[in-house]
Formats: structure tokens, sequence, C-alpha cells
């Protein structure tokens, strides 16, 4: 079966506009969590450590099971999946409204909301894809913000829904908004299959891109495919023959058996060697395909950039997504009443990501400007604003730190480009998975450990110095793994075997 090509327009405009509003329904209220949060402190009287894992699981596990949604899109296709994820979101953020305790909420709320939002995510991204080639950056680029946009707007609405209906009424009717994710997943038309209605489906039919063998391998497929239809139905023949037969006398059926020719005897024998082979084929191809897949994950870590990446990514989760969560926990604890918060601090954060991601991607495309130093540069400067978080003791300088992390937060719109100049972008799927896993692993980790560091000291001091440690350790290792002084120690250390470097990122990003 094959696509029909990207329109780069038409119905795919429209598939733009569903697919901002499903992140923006789904992603609102995860995103946007840290006003839940205060919440369910003060219900469960939990530590800080504890309660944060509700959060962190929102976020990370819909990156850490990336795999597994790309598999499921792949199998059902972008429409279903987000129809059935629209489900989860809503259900587990309606079940959390009845949790009993915080163990309930990790599962309800943690976990099948966070896997809602990845499969939601991976949806989307795919069908724009499919939609878009020519104009593939600006429709993913418009999608992405829906993310953003929703965590400006559900902050101020969950805050007014708590106030009026209490957190229970909050979350039952932010489940019945993402109820529209199901109108949005109608929308998603798949792109139609173009193929004619008399062929008749068979292995001779399937295109050559998608078949595992080619050239001889394939005739040696078809010949044991035929092998195996011929022995079935054989097989149909002797049953049928022995069912209608089987009234007759038991001494007649045994001579009949006994009686059978030595020659399709041994050409049963035959078949049944042959089809043994074929399997044995079939599972030392698949031992194969495995074993390339870790022999390609290793040569990806054989290059110092991208093992310097993906610690990178780790650590800036770590020390990064904290404040989006916990940063009107900040406030409170710095004694500063809701009454001064004339926007809610995690507004300022959706709202300033989304201006982030825009500006970054732009910037991104100027010739003259190294993406992966630009985007060491948004690392380095995340660390500082970390640091200078227990020096803020009112509004607004939390609200200036907080537009500054949400900025900075915004090279999530950059860092595919970093990524495909330093792997290339025939392993840019493998890559980008991996480096996902390593990030939902981050934000996982991250507000759990700033809550323990409170636990422990009962301040946010110590936590955002661990945090900007972190993310600029990881900043800091990229940036020398970046520097062309590599490139030029390795070319003299190899002197008769000059081969070009494609990690080379300064050579990349010129071209």
């Amino acid at each position: 079966m094959v696509f029909q090509k990207s329109p780069d327009g038409g119905w795919g405009w429209v598939i733009v506009l569903v697919s901002f509003l499903t992140q923006f329904l789904c992603y609102g209220s995860p995103l946007a969590v840290g006003v839940l949060y205060l919440e369910w402190l003060d219900i469960f009287g939990e530590g800080k450590g504890r309660t944060a894992w509700i959060g962190s699981l929102a976020s990370g596990v819909g990156l850490l099971a990336s795999p597994i949604c790309s598999t499921c899109v792949s199998a059902f296709g972008a429409r279903p999946v987000t129809i059935f994820s629209g489900f989860m979101v809503a259900g587990g953020l309606m079940m959390s409204s009845f949790a009993p305790n915080i163990y309930f909420l990790f599962c309800s709320y943690g976990i099948v909301v966070g896997l809602g939002c990845g499969l939601l995510y991976t949806a989307t991204v795919t069908i724009t894809c499919q939609y878009f080639d020519k104009r593939r950056g600006l429709a993913l680029g418009l999608i992405s913000t829906g993310s953003s946009v929703g965590l400006f707007i559900y902050a101020a609405l969950q805050k007014e829904l708590i106030e009026l209906y209490g957190l229970n009424g909050c979350l039952l009717i932010v489940g019945a908004l993402s109820l529209n994710i199901l109108a949005c997943g109608s929308l998603m038309r798949p792109l139609q299959s173009h193929h004619s209605s008399s062929e008749k489906p068979g292995l001779e039919k399937i295109p050559d891109q998608y078949l595992i063998y080619n050239g001889k391998e394939k005739n040696v497929y078809e010949e044991k495919i035929n092998i195996l239809e011929k022995a079935g139905n054989e097989g149909k023949d002797v049953t049928t023959t022995s069912c209608s037969d089987c009234k007759q006398d038991p001494l007649v059926n045994t001579n009949r058996l006994l009686s059978i020719p030595a020659r399709e005897a041994d050409t049963y024998k035959k078949k049944v060697v042959e089809q043994t082979h074929f399997c044995k084929q079939l599972a030392k191809r698949k031992w194969h395909l495995y074993l390339d897949y870790w022999e390609e994950t290793l040569s990806l870590f054989k290059n110092k950039v991208f093992s310097s990446l993906f610690i990178a990514i780790f650590f800036f989760d770590i020390g990064s997504f904290p404040p989006s969560m916990l940063m009107e926990d900040i406030a409170r604890s710095s004694n500063i009443g809701e009454e001064d918060c004339v926007i809610p601090l995690i507004s300022i954060i959706g709202i300033m990501t989304a201006i982030g991601k825009l500006v970054l991607g732009i910037l991104a495309d100027f010739k003259w400007i190294n993406t992966l130093y630009l985007y060491v540069l948004t690392l380095i400067m995340t660390a500082v604003a970390l640091v200078l978080i227990p020096f803020a003791q009112s509004y607004i300088t939390l609200a200036i730190l907080s537009g500054i992390l949400g900025f900075l937060t915004g090279n999530w719109s950059i860092f595919p480009y970093v990524t495909t100049k330093t792997v290339g972008i025939e392993k840019l799927t493998h890559a980008y998975g991996l480096l996902m896993f390593f990030a939902g692993l981050g934000n996982s980790l991250g507000p759990p450990i700033i809550g323990w560091f409170y636990d422990w000291t009962k301040s946010y001091d110590i936590a955002f110095y661990f945090s900007g440690l972190c993310v600029l350790f990881g900043g800091l290792l990229l940036l020398v793994a970046a520097l062309p002084c590599w490139n030029s120690l390795n070319s003299s250390n190899q002197p008769e075997k000059a081969t070009p470097n494609i990690y080379s990122y300064k050579v990349a990003s010129s071209v």
C-alpha cells in the first residue's frame, strides 16, 4: 500500500488545527500540574518529594514509552490512536477526582494521563508529517505551540475552577473538556492509498520498498511460501478424505494408510525438512536484525558529541522541568501572597515557552548561527537562572526568572536540528528515540529530587543550586565535546587515512 503525495495544504491545515487543539487539551493540565500540586500537598499531607511523583510521571511516562507509542500509531493509524487516547486522558483526569490517596494518583494521573499524552503526541506529529513535506517545519512548529498555550491557559483555568468547585470538581471539568479530543481525532482523515481494486492481495503485489528480502532472497521466500501453501492444501485433502470415511471399518482405514506409496512419504519428509529450514532462516534473519540494531546503537555512542548530548538532555530535564511544576509552591514558600500574583507564574512560563520555540526556531534557520552552540548557550543561561531562584524574594523577580526559564525551555524546537546535524538524517529516528527516552527519565526524576531536597533541608535553596549545577555540567560537557580542536586532533593521529568526519558539527552546520 503506497500513500499519495503529501498535499502541503488543503485538508492538511485542518490537521494542523486539530493537532494544535489536541495538544492544547491533553497537555494543558499535566504541564500546569503545579496548581494541583499545592492542593494535593494540603489534602494528603505527604512530603513534597513523594507528591511530586504525580506530575513527573504525567510528563515522563509518555517520553519513556515513545517506542510503544510509535508502534501503536504505525499499526492502527493516527485517528484510532487519537480517539482511544482521548478516552485515556479524560478517564484518567476524572478518576483522579475520586482518588482516596496519593498512590491512586500515581496510576490515574501519572500513568494513565501520561501514557495518553504520549500516544497523542506521536499521533499528531505522525499525521502532520504525512500531510506536509515542503512546509513540514512550519506545520510542526504550529502544533508544538499547542502545549505551551495550554500551559498558559490551564494554569489560570484550574486555579479558578479550584476556587469555585474545589479540586475534585476542577478535575471533573478538565476531564470533560478533554473529551473534545474525540472530535479532533475524528477529523484526522488518513491519506488515501492508491492501488488497483482488481489486484489480488499477495506477496507479489507488495512494493519492493516494504519487503524484508529482495532479489534472490525474495525468490527463495516465494518458493518457501508456495511449499507451505501446497503442504497445507494437501493436508486439507487428506483430512477431508479421512473424515468422509470415518464411519468405515477401522481396519480398512489402517490398511489404506499402510498402502501410501513410499514416494509420497519421502515427499512429505522433504517438505517437513524444507519448512523447518525455512523457519530457521527466518529466525536467523530476525536475530541478525536485532544484532544490527544494537550495533547501530553502539555506533551512535561512539560519537562523542552524541554521547555528550544524551547526558546533557538528561541533566537538563532533571534541572529545568521542576520550576514549571514547583514555581507556585516556591512563591508560597517565599511568603508571597496569592493576591500579589497578578498572573500565575506557571502561565508566564507557558507563554514564554511558546515565544521561545518560535524565536529559537527562527534563529536556527540562519546559516551563520551554529545550532549546537546556540543550544549550549540556552543550557548555560538556564543554569544561571536556576541558581538565581533562591535569591528571588518578590513576585516581580520570580516572574522575570519564570519568563527567562520559559523562553530558554523553548530550545526543544531546535533539539531536532541539533540531533540531525550530530548523527545525520539517516540515523535521526533511532538517535532521537534514544534521546527522548533519557529526556523522559530526567522529567520523571527531576521534581521528586527537588522535593526530597526540600523535605531534607526545609528550603528550596540547595535544591535549585543542585539543579543549576546539573544543567551547567551537561552544557559544559556538550560544549567541550563539540569543540573543533577534536577534529584536528583526530586528523593528526591518523595522517595516512584521512576519512571525512560525518560528525563534524562545524562542517554539517555550514551545509
